[in-house]
């Protein structure tokens, strides 16, 4: 509702300076009077983007709206299997947690795992399905430079539509995780941690 709030304030305040009635206003927006009202007030239990923007237009703003990533999406299936047969080929050796914050309290953000081994930690990201690497690989980044986990090991599903995304991006892949994940993989079993970001398919 504090959104809602925010929107409507700024809709009253640039149709009082345009001179515009809600009665006006309303009449060019498909609401009634009162609709408009309530809006202007965060008076109202819902309104719609479409509604939100057909009145912005009228009095002069445009709506404009970006999504920002506040914490760890609901996993499927796929990505929770991922997770659990990496999980089965580090030895015991090696710390293993799961849904670990990123920052300070507040950051909703959180590694998917995180591998210990004495004082060291390297971050683990889970991906069942490769649909955007330079997307993934900027997520990783981001928890890398604001935690203190500066290494992570990006898990994804071994399946031909994945291996494709790979070599289509193969420039992005080496440059952001450049060890092999047969490496990664030898270095993990002996319990040992890699040096640098490495992508493992399994």
């Amino acid at each position: 509702m504090a959104l809602v709030a925010e929107l409507g304030n700024e809709i009253r305040r640039a149709r009082v300076e345009h001179g515009l009635s809600q009665a006006f206003v309303a009449a060019n927006v498909g609401l009634s009077r009162s609709e408009v009202s309530r809006i202007e007030r965060a008076r109202i239990q819902s309104v719609s983007i479409l509604s939100i923007a057909r009145l912005m237009s009228i009095v002069g703003l445009e709506l404009s709206a970006r999504a920002y990533p506040t914490g760890a999406a609901v996993r499927d299936r796929p990505q929770l299997r991922l997770l659990a047969r990496f999980r089965e080929a580090v030895p015991a050796v090696l710390g293993w947690r799961t849904e670990v914050p990123v920052g300070p309290p507040g950051d909703l953000r959180a590694w998917d795992a995180v591998l210990g081994a004495g004082s060291r930690r390297v971050g683990v990201e889970a991906e069942s399905r490769l649909t955007d690497i330079q997307a993934v690989e900027r997520r990783i980044a981001l928890k890398c430079r604001d935690s203190a986990i500066p290494v992570a090991i990006l898990v994804v599903a071994d399946t031909r539509m994945n291996r494709l995304a790979i070599r289509d991006h193969w420039q992005v892949v080496q440059a952001s995780f450049p060890i092999a994940g047969r490496d990664a993989m030898g270095n993990l079993r002996a319990g040992r941690l890699p040096e640098a970001n490495a992508l493992i398919l399994i």
